[in-house]
């Protein structure tokens, strides 16, 4: 049987060359022979079958781990497959369209009609920290008080000193409100954190590599201002639909973001804690910063990745709807964690969003 070269191949199969020899590494299309001097690859014509149907399936965006396994199985087992991925696929868009209605009602004001200044709203926070069932220390610092909530996720071997310096920047804020902008107060105390990490790494060089994420709501009336910075998370239990309001700032996050990765394959990829951005003591942190408006009913997640990580997002809904009370709503993330092993430091913190009762009458 005469032997096609990886020009010929491409071309019938409608794949690049990047793209088979990608294929090739991770043993999903193998070339029938590799030329031991040159390295050139070489294929048999009947591949073209096996090849036009990863093309096919990397159209639909299926992760190439799973065309591995509908490659390898027998065509009606394939199509259930297939219709299987499909199913989920059209179950992300339906809650990618329910994210956008929210953003498009949030931004456009809608949703704050049930939340005006004439509404009094007070806040029930609940905060857990747990080691895991992996990691020796805690690197992981959670605050819940009265008007603030914070995770921080702390990296480095010394990380718990980086995560506590940038809670404790926020702190403040529980006894007394700051004047004026509340988005201009917590940019200001997020260079005041990542600042105090410069002063920790300038007084012990053996701190090098000592950094920490952060993410923080402060509140004031119906009104929260929330900074982030990492790979913590912040989500928004609303009218029993949870959204993620937080964007991660790693590199596989970026990946995804460029349309270079599927977020299945994020899931699973090496590097998907590696950090782009955080608080690393080098003067020049660029936080993201929000304002939004409460509703009561309301409830929030703030979580590190010991939990993100490792849950599905279907797995966090089921808690938050399912249990009332926010202490033990937390707890029971934290089991939810380690249940699946615990494999990092877990920090959480659920906050309600209650309307005062009123005092007339």
């Amino acid at each position: 049987m005469e032997l096609l070269t990886i020009g010929a191949f491409a071309r019938e199969s409608r794949l690049s060359p990047k793209a088979l020899r990608l294929y090739d590494d991770l043993g999903l299309l193998p070339p029938a022979r590799v030329d031991p001097a040159s390295g050139y690859r070489f294929y048999r014509p009947d591949q073209l079958e096996r090849a036009r149907l990863v093309a096919w399936l990397r159209r639909l965006g299926m992760p190439l781990a799973r065309i591995r396994t509908v490659c390898d199985l027998d065509p009606a087992a394939a199509a259930d497959e297939v219709t299987a991925y499909w199913a989920q696929v059209r179950a992300d868009i339906a809650a990618r369209e329910r994210l956008a209605t929210f953003l498009v009602d949030h931004l456009s004001g809608r949703t704050t009609a049930m939340s005006d200044a004439t509404t009094p709203l007070t806040v029930r926070f609940a905060a857990r920290s747990h080691p895991g069932l992996v990691r020796q220390g805690n690197q992981d610092s959670v605050h819940a008080g009265h008007r603030l909530v914070a995770v921080a996720d702390g990296a480095g071997d010394r990380g718990g000193l980086a995560s506590a310096a940038a809670i404790d920047a926020l702190k403040p804020f529980d006894a007394e409100l700051p004047a004026g902008n509340l988005l201009n107060a917590l940019e200001q105390a997020v260079q005041h954190a990542d600042g105090e990490l410069r002063s920790l790494l300038e007084s012990d060089p053996s701190l090098e590599g000592l950094g920490t994420t952060l993410t923080a709501m402060l509140w004031s009336g119906s009104q929260l201002a929330l900074v982030h910075i990492g790979d913590t998370r912040a989500y928004l239990l609303r009218d029993g639909e949870l959204f993620r309001i937080t964007h991660d700032h790693t590199h596989v996050q970026s990946l995804v973001d460029e349309g270079r990765l599927t977020p299945e394959e994020a899931a699973s990829h090496p590097q998907r804690a590696l950090l782009i951005r955080a608080l690393f003591g080098n003067g020049a942190p660029q936080a993201d910063l929000s304002l939004h408006e409460a509703r009561p009913g309301d409830r929030y997640l703030l979580c590190s990745d010991g939990l993100s990580a490792v849950a599905a997002e279907t797995e966090l809904h089921t808690v938050l709807t399912s249990i009332a009370d926010p202490e033990e709503a937390a707890q029971h993330l934290v089991d939810l964690a380690n249940g699946h092993g615990g494999p990092d430091n877990i920090a959480c913190a659920v906050a309600d969003v209650i309307a005062t009762p009123s005092s007339e009458g």
